[in-house]
C-alpha cells in the first residue's frame, strides 16, 4: 500500500479532498500544487503537516460560525487534585464540552513528577478543536488548548506525560500547552468575522534568520497562557524565568541546558529544537515580569 493510501487510513482524509478519485499520479501532482501553494515541501506525500494545511482550509472553506465555549471553572488537574489557577475559563477533561487526550497518546505517571519546565506551542489551526482533532490522528498529545477566546482545555491530568515537546527526556519533565493560531495573514478575515483581528508580527527574527510575517496571539489568549504558567509553576516549583541572552532580552533560538532537560522555567518549542520556530515573536520577558 502507498503512503498515500496509509496516510489517508490513519489520517482519515480522502482523494476527493484534493479533486481527485483515486491514489496515484493524478493525486500526488495535485498534492504536490496544493503543497506549493501553501508553502510546504512540494514532495506529493500528504504527511501530517500537510493534513494539518488542509484541514484548515477545508474550515475557512466552509465558513462555519463557531459555537460558544462551554462554562469554565478556576483550577487545573494535577495528580487528580484540583489546584487553583487565576483564570476562571478551564475546561478539565471531566467536564461537559472537554477536549480529551484518548489513551495511548500520552502515558500515565504515578506519584508527583519532576516538572522542570512549561513548553508554549503554537498549533497553526483555526480553532482548539481543530488542533485537536490534529493531536488525534497523529497519535499525540499535550496538557492544555487554549483557545481563540482564552478557553483552556485542559486534555490530560497535569502530571501524566503528554507526548509534544520531542523524545522521551523532554516529555518526561515538561508540561505543555497548544495556543491557537493559524499563522498566516491569508486567515485574517476568519478571524476578524468571529473574534476581531489578530495582531499581526513582522521583522521576526528566530535563529538570526527572519521569521515571514505572520499572525500574533490574542491579548485573551496570553493572559490565559500567564495564568496557566503561573499556577503550574506554583504547583511544580518551577521559576518564572525564561532563556534570555546576557542582556536579559529574549533568547529567540535554542538553548542548550533547556534542551537537554537541564533547565527550570518557562519555554518555547523552539528554545529545545531548531526543527521549530514555535511561538517566535511572542516575547516571554515581557508577560513574565508584569
Amino acid at each position: 500500500m502507498s503512503y498515500n493510501e496509509n496516510s489517508a487510513k490513519k489520517y482519515g482524509w480522502e482523494p476527493s479532498w484534493f479533486g481527485c478519485t483515486d491514489f496515484g499520479p493524478e493525486l500526488t501532482k495535485a498534492i504536490q500544487a496544493f503543497q506549493k501553494e501553501y508553502g510546504l515541501d512540494d514532495d506529493g506525500l500528504c504527511g501530517p503537516g500537510t493534513v494539518r494545511r488542509l484541514q484548515t482550509v477545508r474550515e475557512l472553506e466552509a465558513d462555519e460560525d463557531v459555537p460558544p465555549s462551554p462554562e469554565g471553572k478556576d483550577y487545573i488537574i494535577v495528580n487528580g487534585k484540583r489546584c487553583p489557577i487565576a483564570w476562571d475559563r478551564v475546561v478539565t477533561p471531566n467536564e461537559p464540552g472537554a477536549m480529551i487526550a484518548p489513551e495511548g497518546t500520552y502515558r500515565k505517571h504515578n506519584g508527583m513528577r519532576d516538572v522542570k519546565m512549561f513548553v508554549n506551542h503554537w498549533d497553526v489551526c483555526l480553532t482548539s478543536k481543530s488542533c485537536h482533532k490534529v493531536l488525534m490522528n497523529r497519535g499525540i498529545s499535550v496538557h492544555f488548548l487554549i483557545d481563540n477566546d482564552g478557553t483552556i482545555y485542559q486534555t490530560m491530568d497535569a502530571n501524566d506525560i503528554g507526548w509534544h515537546a520531542g523524545g522521551r527526556t523532554l516529555n518526561n519533565c515538561t508540561v505543555g500547552v497548544e495556543i491557537t493560531n493559524a499563522f498566516y495573514p491569508k486567515y485574517q478575515g476568519w478571524y476578524t468575522k468571529r473574534f476581531g483581528p489578530r495582531p499581526v508580527k513582522e521583522g521576526v527574527k528566530l535563529n538570526g534568520k527572519s521569521v515571514e510575517t505572520h499572525l500574533g496571539f490574542y491579548p485573551v489568549q496570553m493572559q490565559a497562557a500567564k495564568a496557566l504558567w503561573e499556577a503550574i509553576a506554583a504547583v511544580y516549583k518551577i521559576p518564572l524565568q525564561t532563556p534570555t541572552k546576557d542582556d536579559g532580552s529574549e533568547l529567540a533560538g535554542v538553548h542548550y541546558n533547556a534542551s537537554k532537560g537541564a533547565y527550570r522555567g518557562i519555554v518555547h518549542h523552539y528554545n529545545l529544537t531548531e526543527r521549530k520556530m514555535d511561538c517566535a515573536g511572542f516575547d516571554l520577558t515581557k508577560y513574565i515580569e508584569d
